[in-house]
């Protein structure tokens, strides 16, 4: 398992910042606008409260802001959050990105799978498309973010955890997403890839696909993990939702030094602190680099 130390040619620009892939892994923010988020932390209609706390991640060490108005947890792992309409997905998530695109700095990503709803969202400020389901839920996704040409998170799903040899399946899907997209018109630069960490597989798969990031550098794309207080975290060390602070921290951490471009989190503070203390012993990165 060797560090990450690979450069990719093309930066990718979300909104007016230019990520500059291989020098320092972005922090991802997650604000959830729904009444059922796994992590507890599920801010429902309350439009103060998600800007209050997406200026705090921001002053915190966040690069994006992931708004997420449709729960996704499993529903294999928990007790499964309905599927909402498209009008409902809009009535939480466009009032809140019309809000923080008015007062933050960096990009907003819209968290969604429907081509209605990310379309809405980056006509009210979105930046970013992270689509859980890679725009295999939807197939009109991918015109949305052809036309708006904007980056998109192309994240590994499926409904179950049967695979024929776990990290190459992954690796083939998200080549095949990838083709697809670019195949839509979307440009090659603005997809980003996402294993899934959680979506379709089991504890010891998403423990697997970490130990073997390195091995998703032959996508030749910029990698996102979200491990952030999942129940893989809490299959290893048996602790609730709300005390994963600590193996949250190490998945970040190893994310780091496997290759991981973007991490996703919930706890902005402790996990930028974490992830530029990685950056600094994998890549040699001090704060005075940022950008």
């Amino acid at each position: 398992m060797q560090p990450y130390n690979r450069t990719l040619p093309t930066p990718t620009t979300i909104g007016s910042h230019a990520f500059i892939w291989g020098r320092r892994t972005y922090i991802m923010g997650v604000i959830n606008v729904t009444p059922d988020s796994f992590s507890g932390d599920g801010l429902g209609g309350n439009i103060r409260g998600a800007v209050e706390q997406a200026m705090r991640f921001q002053a915190d060490g966040a690069d994006i802001i992931d708004i997420g108005g449709e729960s996704t947890r499993p529903a294999s792992i928990y007790a499964g959050a309905a599927a909402i309409s498209a009008d409902d997905e809009l009535e939480r998530v466009i009032p809140v990105i019309e809000a923080l695109s008015a007062v933050l700095d960096i990009p907003i990503s819209v968290d969604t799978y429907k081509a209605a709803v990310a379309r809405e969202a980056l006509l009210a400020g979105a930046a970013m498309i992270n689509d859980v389901w890679g725009f295999r839920r939807d197939p009109a996704m991918a015109q949305v973010a052809a036309a708006a040409d904007v980056p998109v998170a192309l994240m590994h799903n499926q409904r179950h955890t049967r695979y024929k040899d776990l990290v190459p399946d992954v690796i083939g899907e998200l080549r095949d997403m990838t083709d697809a997209a670019i195949a839509a018109g979307v440009r090659r630069e603005n997809i980003i890839l996402d294993p899934g960490m959680g979506f379709g597989k089991t504890a010891e798969h998403n423990l697997e696909i970490l130990r073997r990031l390195g091995e998703f550098h032959a996508l030749d794309a910029p990698i996102l993990v979200g491990m952030s207080r999942k129940s893989t975290i809490g299959y290893v060390l048996d602790l609730p939702v709300d005390e994963r602070l600590e193996g949250t921290a190490a998945t970040v951490a190893l994310s780091v030094a496997f290759g991981a471009d973007i991490v996703r989190v919930h706890d902005v503070k402790e996990m930028a602190r974490v992830a530029r203390m990685s950056d600094a012993v994998v890549r040699g990165w001090r704060a005075a680099d940022a950008q």
